[in-house]
């Protein structure tokens, strides 16, 4: 009822204010048939930093081209280049560049100059800025279209030169990725918008996405007769307007306001983001064009924010001093909802405020985009560290975060053996009960998470990457347990808390950190030289962990790598063989760096991280129980086992696979499967994983990361975890016993100094979406391959504890 009153109200007022306006405006039937209508643009300046090779697969000659366009196929007109900068001249002489940029009007395309990739690991600056201009949609309240940014890369053969490259070029895209610009972000944000393009092309693009809300004019035909015949209800009212006309006219009044407060906005956010970014890269930026006044604002019936109300030598020093929440209070400022009346503004109040707006907007940009040409690489890096704290809460919406206190040892409930503590028997018993079977219950966890994110509605401000985004039912869930040691009379307790509750361990480092990370610089006085060995399973290949690798990489651009090759084609004989060879590869590529970056400065310290796949893992901790590692066990750093089977195929729920081991071992005779399932001896407490279990393997990392999946049908579940199987708990026999003793002998390790230690077990739930449903998905094959197929699991863990990898 009151809503419908002030709404009556309203428009009675706004048919008095469109009149007066027609009045004082139109002095005669000319110029009744034209009006001045006032336009803005969306400008999207895309700034193209470096081209940096991770792992290209095919040498040759490459392009990116970049396009935009609306995501509401009711406003599909695209994004149209506008104006391009070059910021730097290629070097004379160099044959990596070839051609110019270029911009294509059939699809309103910029491409990048060609380049040529011959290495990887190749950087190649291009240093180029492209500006898009979009038309200002025309909305009422927030804005509800998105924009598309759409970057493909081109490849052409590496012996193609000049025109033939360029249209060889222009064929059709090898790889493609997709960011959307939220509604939210369409009136101001300055973001860093790294390419990763897929697993094939694995490249990182640097670059970076400003955006503002531009000022434009433009007269049009007005539907207002010219004639003297009048309407009734308008007559004596100056001159003759039909009910269309008035409608039109003061629907067209109020779309003027609102776009004055939408520029408003926009002013306020590109001041506010121009001195964060200042103050951030420690330069000064003029921010005193936008201070002589601010009438627009007092028109419009609101108030300034206090930093505008300064005098002009106050305005950058009071800016600087802002609080951070202040910026988002702005960004609200664009919710034009209101319970009150309208207030409805003359013609020439509305002129004269989108003029100042757009004045100062104007010399906002154009001080930006002058103050970001000399210092381009600053501003990136500031962009970089905000979007890499950002990672972790983009991350987290599939992730669950959990603390599992862990007791010492689980002690076997049969005649021989010592009871059970209270406590432990009680978990036990627990476990048995609600968890008869712990990989299903793990992929009944994962699916419920999956189906609360499918009715979630993401409404960020923040770009978003349609390599995650576009499919959410084919992103992985990762359910991550923190693990805790209980004495021996405590009960155990679950709690849930977030990665930033962890503040020993998973707190990300310095925002400082991660820039020197990006920037390949160094924080220390002397070099600490990061070493990562990379392991493949049965029958694997020394690239097979290639998309870990490069996720690495991509957080820590200045780690040494090390795709182990020695086992390639030997993983069918004595685990205790592959162990020995690895052992001696790793050493060897140790001593190697060791001697280069002692004859390049000095050598602070080694970090030495491991990462297996599947019996990888096995083979990596053999080697380290091998004696001539010894010496370098106060290295170890991180260690990553990728669904290793640490305890063997004692117990494993997929007859289908136990009928292939059988099959193999009676076939082939295979020694590492009968070392697998235990049958290398008939005595259970000599055979090699008992050995194993009671080396020193585990204890000297600094992390321990365990990656398992209640997809996986290869390796059993309970075996990757490193966790107690309920059946082996309540198995009375020998092999229960055993069981129970290599699971007690691992944890020992992996909790030994444990308040100084980060232990995490980390549960993969794959879409359903990108496995299907097939034999290789019913045996279990699937997910045991999508650990190698699959980056961006890798990505939601590094990019959450990063501290674990730097």
């Amino acid at each position: 009822m009151f809503r419908k009153l002030r709404w009556i109200i309203g428009l009675n007022h706004r048919n008095s204010s469109t009149k007066r306006l027609l009045n004082a405006e139109q002095p005669g039937p000319a110029r009744a048939n034209q009006l001045s209508m006032l336009e803005a643009v969306h400008e999207v300046a895309i700034y193209i930093h470096r081209f940096h090779n991770l792992d290209l697969f095919e040498q040759g000659w490459y392009q990116i081209k970049v396009t935009m366009r609306w995501e509401d196929d009711k406003h599909s007109s695209p994004g149209i280049p506008a104006r391009v900068a070059q910021y730097e001249a290629p070097e004379m002489g160099s044959d990596n560049l070839c051609g110019v940029w270029r911009i294509d009007d059939t699809d309103n395309s910029f491409s990048t100059p060609c380049f040529r990739v011959r290495y990887a690991r190749q950087n190649i600056f291009l240093s180029i800025m492209v500006s898009f201009n979009l038309s200002f949609y025309r909305y009422e309240g927030q804005p509800t279209s998105a924009i598309m940014l759409k970057f493909e890369l081109m490849h052409a053969p590496i012996s193609g030169t000049g025109l033939e490259l360029q249209d060889s070029l222009g064929v059709c895209p090898v790889s493609v990725h997709e960011y959307r610009i939220p509604p939210k972000a369409l009136i101001g944000l300055h973001s860093y918008c790294p390419v990763h393009f897929d697993a094939s092309h694995a490249v990182v693009v640097d670059t970076s996405v400003h955006i503002s809300l531009r000022a434009g004019v433009h007269t049009t035909q007005s539907n207002i007769p010219s004639d003297s015949r009048a309407t009734e209800g308008t007559r004596g009212e100056g001159f003759d307007l039909s009910k269309k006309a008035l409608g039109e006219m003061e629907s067209s009044v109020v779309k003027e306001e609102m776009l004055i407060k939408e520029l408003t906005a926009a002013r306020d956010i590109l001041l506010q983001d121009l001195s964060n970014i200042s103050r951030g890269i420690n330069e000064s930026i003029d921010l005193n064009v936008v201070t002589p006044k601010l009438d627009d604002m007092k028109l419009l019936g609101s108030s300034p924010p206090a930093s505008l109300e300064k005098t002009d030598g106050e305005v950058s020093e009071h800016l600087s001093g802002m609080p951070q929440n202040s910026f988002e209070e702005v960004r609200g400022f664009t919710n034009f909802q209101s319970e009150g009346p309208v207030q409805y503004l003359s013609w020439e109040d509305l002129v004269n405020s989108f003029e100042s707006l757009g004045n100062q907007i104007s010399c906002l940009w154009n001080n930006f985009l002058n103050f970001h040409r000399a210092n381009k690489t600053k501003i990136l890096e500031f962009l970089s560290n905000s979007w890499a704290k950002g990672q972790r809460a983009e991350c987290s919406i599939w992730m669950v975060y959990s603390k599992v206190e862990m007791p010492h040892c689980y002690i076997s409930n049969g005649p021989e053996g010592t009871s059970c503590h209270p406590g432990i028997r009680g978990r036990a018993l627990s476990l048995q009960k609600s968890t008869e079977e712990p990989a299903q219950a793990a992929a009944m966890r994962a699916e419920l998470h999956r189906k609360s994110i499918a009715q979630m509605s993401i409404n960020s401000q923040s770009l978003q990457d349609m390599y995650i985004t576009k499919d959410p039912l084919r992103v992985p869930i990762i359910i991550t347990e923190r693990i805790t040691s209980i004495p021996l009379c405590s009960a155990s307790v679950n709690s849930y808390v977030s990665p930033l509750e962890q503040k020993d361990t998973s707190i990300c480092e310095s925002g400082l950190t991660i820039i020197n990370k990006l920037s390949g610089t160094s924080s220390h006085y002397g070099h600490v030289l990061k070493i990562v060995v990379f392991v493949h399973g049965f029958q694997g290949h020394h690239l097979d962990l290639r998309l870990v690798r490069n996720q690495w990489l991509l957080i820590d651009p200045t780690v040494e790598f090390l795709m182990s090759e020695t086992n390639e084609d030997k993983t069918s004989g004595d685990l205790r063989e592959m162990g020995l060879r690895l052992a001696h590869e790793v050493i060897s590529f140790l001593k190697k760096k060791m001697d280069r970056v002692s004859r390049s400065g000095n050598l602070e310290s080694i970090k030495l991280s491991f990462v297996g796949h599947s019996i990888g893992n096995i083979i990596i901790r053999t080697a380290l129980a091998e004696s001539i590692m010894e010496p370098y066990l106060h290295y170890l750093y991180t260690y990553v086992s990728i669904s290793g089977p640490h305890l063997g195929y004692l117990y494993s729920s997929n007859p289908i696979f136990n009928s292939g081991l059988w099959l193999l071992k009676k076939l082939k005779g295979l020694q590492c499967f009968h070392q697998l399932t235990l049958t290398d001896d008939p005595d259970l407490r000599r055979t090699f994983f008992y050995k194993l279990s009671k080396q020193k393997t585990l204890e000297n990392f600094r992390n321990v990361l365990l990656l398992s999946s209640p997809q996986d049908g290869y390796v059993p579940y309970h075996s990757a975890r490193m966790e107690l199987y309920p059946a082996a708990f309540w198995d009375n026999s020998k092999r229960g016993k055993v069981y129970l003793e290599m699971l007690n002998n691992c944890l020992d390790q992996i909790l030994a100094s444990l308040e100084r230690r980060v232990v995490m077990r980390c549960d993969i739930n794959f879409g359903t979406s990108s496995q299907g449903r097939n034999l290789s998905t019913l045996i279990g094959r699937a997910a045991h391959i999508e650990f190698l197929e699959s980056d961006i699991f890798v990505r939601f863990i590094m990019w959450s504890f990063p501290e674990l990898f730097l």
